[in-house]
């Protein structure tokens, strides 16, 4: 299973690549969030996908029982969902002010419009 989800994130990085050498913002942006969301996956996917007893202590136990699963790459990933989205939120806002002051989407437009200031 985790081949699998190794390749899913392959793809995934392989399309968010081929999205951020495009020229529109747009397409940039779609590509940074594939790439978010393929080390999202990747790091889950580390984390192991076996299902394992839930990581929680009895009471008068100092250490979980064994077979538990590994609550890291859950508190990883949802740390780095919040972060992605914060990212996300701050290169839309930067680019649609780059729309605004450029009138252009295409990046080598905006490259072109600097260069006239």
């Amino acid at each position: 299973m985790e081949i699998l989800w190794s390749l899913v994130v392959g793809v995934f990085v392989t399309a968010g690549v081929y999205l951020m050498l495009e020229r529109h913002i747009i397409r940039i942006l779609l590509g940074l969030i594939l790439i978010s969301n393929a080390v999202n996956l990747a790091i889950f996917t580390a984390g192991r996908l076996t299902p394992g007893n839930p990581p929680l202590i009895d009471l008068g136990s100092v250490l979980p029982p064994d077979g538990a699963a590994d609550p890291l790459p859950q508190a990883l990933i949802l740390t780095a969902i919040v972060i992605g989205f914060g990212l996300l939120v701050f290169a839309l806002m930067l680019l649609y002010r780059a729309y605004i002051e450029t009138g252009s989407a295409d990046v080598d437009a905006m490259q072109r419009s600097e260069e006239e200031q």
